[in-house]
C-alpha cells in the first residue's frame, strides 16, 4: 500500500512539474530547469509574466553604469555584452549574463543563437532566479559559478546589492568576498569599485530593509 501511495505522489509531482510553462524558465543546468522568482505568483495570477522577467531599476541601474565604465575602458579589444545574454554551456545547459566581457577575435560574428564561446569575465549583479529549490541560496550562485569557470570563464565576479559585498571568484584561486568599497581587479589590471564608482555618478545608493 504504501508503495502505491508513494508512486501516485512521484506522478502527481511530475504533472505539477509538467504544468510549469517552459517561459517561466529562468536558466537551465543538466536538463534540469531553474525558473524564474516568483514564477508560481505568474502561475496563480498574481503577478505578470513581465514583472518577474523585467530587471528591477536596481539591477538595470548596475547593469548599465558598470557596463559603460568598461566599455569605455576596454573597447579597443573587448566587446562588453549585456541584456542577460544567454551562454550555453553544455548540452541542455545554459545561464543568462549580466555582463560578459569576451575578446573580439572570439566573436568577429555575433549570431541570433545564444553564445556558445566562454567569456574571459562575467559580472552578475543579484539574480532573477527562484532560489527556493536549493537547500541553500548561496548553491545557486556556487554551482552557477563553478560551472562558469569549468566551461572556460577565467573570473567570475558577482556584485549583491542589498549586502553591499562583491564576491570574486578565479579558477584554481582562493574565491573572496569583500566589501564593495574595496577595490578589485576586472582585467588586465582594470580596478573597479563600487563605492567609488556611485559617488562619481553622484549617486548616494541606501539600501532597503
Amino acid at each position: 500500500m504504501s508503495t502505491v501511495v508513494k508512486n501516485k505522489n512521484k506522478v502527481k509531482k511530475q504533472t505539477k512539474r509538467q504544468r510549469i510553462p517552459k517561459y517561466l524558465i529562468y536558466e537551465m543546468r543538466k536538463g534540469s530547469p531553474i525558473y524564474y522568482r516568483d514564477y508560481d505568483k505568474v502561475i496563480s495570477g498574481e503577478k505578470t509574466l513581465e514583472e518577474v522577467m523585467g530587471s528591477s531599476e536596481l539591477q538595470a541601474f548596475f547593469v548599465i553604469l558598470i557596463s559603460n565604465y568598461l566599455y569605455n575602458k576596454l573597447k579597443n579589444k573587448y566587446f562588453i555584452l549585456g541584456n542577460e545574454v544567454g551562454f550555453k554551456f553544455s548540452p541542455r545547459s545554459w545561464y543568462n549574463l549580466d555582463i560578459a566581457i569576451i575578446e573580439k577575435e572570439k566573436l568577429k560574428k555575433p549570431t541570433n543563437k545564444y553564445l556558445t564561446v566562454a567569456p574571459k569575465v562575467v559580472i552578475e549583479i543579484d539574480t532573477k532566479a527562484d532560489l527556493r529549490k536549493f537547500e541553500n541560496p548561496q548553491d545557486y550562485f556556487h554551482r552557477k559559478t563553478q560551472d562558469l569557470l569549468d566551461t572556460g570563464v577565467e573570473k567570475v565576479i558577482w556584485i549583491f546589492t542589498k549586502d553591499r559585498k562583491v564576491w570574486v571568484a578565479e579558477k584554481n584561486k582562493r574565491w573572496i568576498i569583500t566589501d564593495w568599497n574595496d577595490t578589485i581587479d576586472v582585467i588586465d589590471g582594470l580596478a573597479l569599485n563600487i563605492e567609488d564608482l556611485l559617488k562619481k555618478e553622484g549617486i548616494d545608493y541606501k539600501t532597503e530593509d
